[in-house]
């Protein structure tokens, strides 16, 4: 027990020592170092979050005592742990080196720590900076969107990292080139069915591969019908009338003729509907399906509507013939001048 005390006293006098030591680096009181280039720990050490870091500090056979701190706290004191967290081990203690491992890196570990030595009753230290490096990650970012179109939107895309990520925001659209802003957030002024669709947020630091996120953006707009053509049809045949509209929501059709609302499931005629195209289906064209046909699209920001003609082939012909005949009247009336000329 007697052998055992004088160990324990030199033990804790040392760590005593090494801690004062460390206080009064901190609090800006040097510490004699005596040669500049011993200890020598490394530069600065830069590890990514959940990998380890290991400290290594060069020292020779001068040194009696050595010690790792984090600030003012011991880390290692020789070849005793002094602190409670199992992420930190000794990885060597050498007469060349004295290094230690801090496994599962986080944020809190980043910060100075210390390598201190004694050497003939002098204490002599060196510092080295852990850096903690952190993937981008997207904590906020808006929900999709509905919107009427001419109004105002404002997207926002919160990251955190270490460094601090640049944030992009860019319009997933053929049309589109290049970024829409290059911030948190994006404000849209009057905004046009044109930049509807997917907005990509992007953080980035160069510490992993860039986070993505997207925001769905609807802009609604009233029906407005982009085709509807009459078609020629003899009687007999099966003839189809279309009406083709864009709108968000998407439009909803009817078709009238003479101000009278077509019922689907009427005889011989049938309508189907699609999301952006109607067509109304004769199944047997008779002389009393020919006319005029109006098509109205609708959804809850208004509506609009076309007229469409079915018409026979033999009005096409009736027309055709009636401007050849007056072209042919044309082409003889200078033949009967001359001839009434040279009768006189």
């Amino acid at each position: 027990m007697k052998t055992i005390q004088p160990k324990m006293h030199n033990s804790i006098s040392w760590a005593v020592f090494t801690g004062l030591a460390a206080l009064c680096l901190f609090q800006g009181v040097p510490v004699r170092s005596g040669d500049a280039t011993f200890p020598k720990a490394m530069d600065n050490v830069t590890v990514r979050q959940g990998e380890s870091a290991t400290l290594r500090c060069t020292i020779d056979n001068r040194v009696t005592r050595v010690a790792w701190l984090n600030r003012s706290t011991i880390l290692y004191a020789g070849n005793d742990k002094w602190c409670l967290d199992p992420r930190v081990v000794l990885l060597s203690n050498t007469q060349t080196q004295y290094s230690i491992e801090i496994q599962n890196v986080d944020v809190y570990d980043e910060g100075p720590y210390t390598c201190s030595v004694q050497t003939d009753n002098h204490p002599k230290t060196s510092r080295v900076h852990l850096i903690v490096q952190v993937s981008p990650k997207i904590v906020e970012i808006s929900s999709d969107i509905s919107i009427n179109e001419g109004n105002n939107i404002s997207l926002t895309c919160i990251a955190t990292g270490r460094p601090e990520p640049t944030v992009t925001w860019r319009h997933i659209s053929p049309k589109a080139v290049g970024f829409v802003s290059e911030d948190e957030y994006l404000e849209i002024q009057g905004i046009t069915r044109e930049q509807s669709g997917d907005y990509e947020c992007s953080a980035s630091n160069d510490v992993a591969a860039p986070v993505v996120r997207r925001v769905k953006v609807t802009v609604n707009y009233p029906p407005f019908i982009s085709e509807a053509k009459g078609t020629g049809v003899p009687v007999g045949q099966k003839g189809t009338l279309q009406c083709e509209a864009s709108a968000v929501p998407s439009a909803e059709f009817q078709w009238y003729k003479d101000d009278k609302r077509l019922i689907e499931g009427k005889k011989g005629v049938k309508v189907e509907n699609r999301p952006f195209l109607s067509k109304l289906i004769f199944f047997n064209v008779s002389e009393h399906d020919y006319g005029n046909y109006t098509c109205v699209a609708s959804n809850k920001l208004g509506h609009t509507n076309a007229s469409i003609m079915l018409f026979g082939p033999g009005a096409v012909s009736e027309v055709s013939n009636g401007t050849s005949r007056r072209a042919g009247c044309v082409w003889l009336l200078p033949l009967l001048v001359l001839h009434l000329l040279l009768k006189f």
